[in-house]
């Protein structure tokens, strides 16, 4: 078992460690025995605390004003936690508040971690409910100043030596390793490697003895993926297990570029491992055009490079049932007729779909064309799943002075970047000139699209 623990609460001025800032701190080294020394203090947040939170924990700007900045005791906060694992309720939260902060002055801290909230279910599972005041309630912890760091730090360190009467060392080394066993290890992969992995985003690459990409990944904490891979009892985790003879990776900072370079790593080196995304060529085409009648209508056709330029090409796909199941989705999702989509041998008159309620009857001229094509055209925007401006979009670089950007021209992925995050009074020229240049495909195209659809990302219109 290990025999250092850095017992860790704090509090901040909200709940996102990339805008927030932390207001106290509390730290309690334990030996799994008994405690070996504390640490506490406020912290000046440098901006002002918003009136809930002071309600929450009773904290105020007059008490923080001449309070240290983090940066301040941030070395106190190295010394005092190396060779220890990082413990906390919720350490998520904890420990990236930690890591932002040291972040901020260019200072990457890292540590191993435990989380009670998880050991907690694994410790007593009778418990409805694992949340800090409801384990305090339930095992007659006293916590007399809940919502501070050093209250909550010692109630959480009260729930620790619970946690470690009830469980086994084989469990507590499970947990600080996410489940990888260092048998399932290749022979030269150790959990010290995995833990020196670095917790940023960006694109990993495993490599076999021979030196050969086997399979290239992406994650926004490149160390927990990595050693979820190895944790995993899967046919893909025992090849990883069986094939891993090194790991290499780059940082991105940003998550939208990583989704870029791992595709188009993918598509690059072919990993025999992976399976996404390995398609290079799209020969399958979903092309519109008009029957004699007017409406619009869709097919799926196999092409090649010389015989594409026949049809009017509304999306590309690698493999023919795709684009034929993507069709469906879209008919499905407009009502559209599925005589005018290819989907049926139905004559139109004789529509069986028509017959049970499920067509309108458009085929069948029962739909006014106006009205039908609007509808079409609702779908093709659909299917294109593309834009037709010129933007770039901004997010955050692989450091704290940087940011990267993502280039568009008239719907086509130019490729990603980096810029001081002063590039703001540069020209457009000066920005493209900081795009390293990638492969515009369906694939980037989708993946920019939906990222912008969940993330509120920065557009700059060119």
């Amino acid at each position: 078992m290990p025999k250092k623990y850095a017992i860790i609460d704090v509090e901040t001025t909200g709940g996102r460690a990339n805008r927030d800032r932390i207001t106290e701190i509390a730290i309690v080294i334990h030996d799994g025995e008994k405690i070996l020394d504390t640490f506490e203090t406020l912290l000046n947040p440098e901006r002002s605390i918003p009136w809930n939170i002071t309600k929450l924990t009773g904290i105020t700007d007059e008490m923080v004003a001449d309070a240290p900045k983090f940066y301040e005791v941030a070395k106190q906060i190295v010394e005092m936690t190396k060779g220890a694992i990082f413990v906390a309720h919720n350490v998520r939260f904890d420990y990236n508040f930690i890591r932002e902060e040291f972040k901020r002055f260019g200072y990457s801290y890292s540590r191993k971690q435990l989380c009670t909230v998880r050991m907690s279910r694994k410790a007593f599972p009778e418990l409805k409910r694992h949340s800090l005041s409801h384990l305090c309630k339930a095992l007659d912890i006293p916590n007399d100043a809940r919502h501070r760091a050093m209250g909550d730090t010692m109630a959480t360190v009260t729930l620790f030596e619970k946690i470690l009467a009830r469980e086994q060392n084989e469990n507590i080394k499970d947990m600080v390793n996410l489940g990888v066993k260092e048998s399932q290890l290749p022979q030269n992969i150790s959990l010290a490697f995995l833990h020196g992995l670095p917790e940023a985003c960006g694109v990993y690459y495993f490599y076999d003895a021979s030196g050969e990409v086997i399979y290239v990944g992406k994650s926004i904490n490149i160390k927990k993926r990595v050693m979820e891979h190895f944790a995993a009892q899967t046919r893909k985790g025992e090849k990883m297990q069986q094939q891993v003879d090194d790991i290499s990776y780059e940082i991105t900072g940003s998550e939208l570029v990583a989704l870029l370079l791992e595709s188009h790593e993918i598509k690059r080196i072919q990993p025999r491992i992976n399976r996404a995304q390995r398609a290079k060529s799209y020969p399958y085409i979903l092309y519109q055009y008009k029957n004699e009648a007017g409406y619009i209508c869709f097919g799926v056709v196999k092409v090649s490079n010389k015989t594409k330029g026949q049809y009017d090409v509304v999306a590309e796909f690698a493999r023919g049932r795709s684009a034929n199941a993507y069709l469906h989705r879209v008919v499905e999702h407009f009502d559209l007729c599925r005589c005018l989509c290819s989907m049926t041998t139905n004559v139109p008159g004789r529509c069986f779909e028509l017959q049970i309620g499920k067509c309108a009857g458009a085929a069948s001229g029962l739909v006014e064309m106006e009205a039908y094509n609007e509808k079409a055209m609702e779908a093709i925007d659909a299917l294109q799943n593309s834009f037709n401006d010129s933007f770039l979009l901004v997010e955050e670089g692989r450091e704290k002075q940087e940011c990267a950007i993502v280039l568009v021209e008239n719907g086509i992925y130019k490729g990603f970047g980096y810029l001081d995050t002063e590039w703001s009074s540069g020209s457009v020229e000066e920005m493209k000139d900081a795009i390293q240049s990638y492969e515009h495909n369906k694939d980037t195209m989708s993946i920019i699209l939906n990222y912008t659809k969940k993330n509120n990302m920065k557009v700059i219109p060119l």
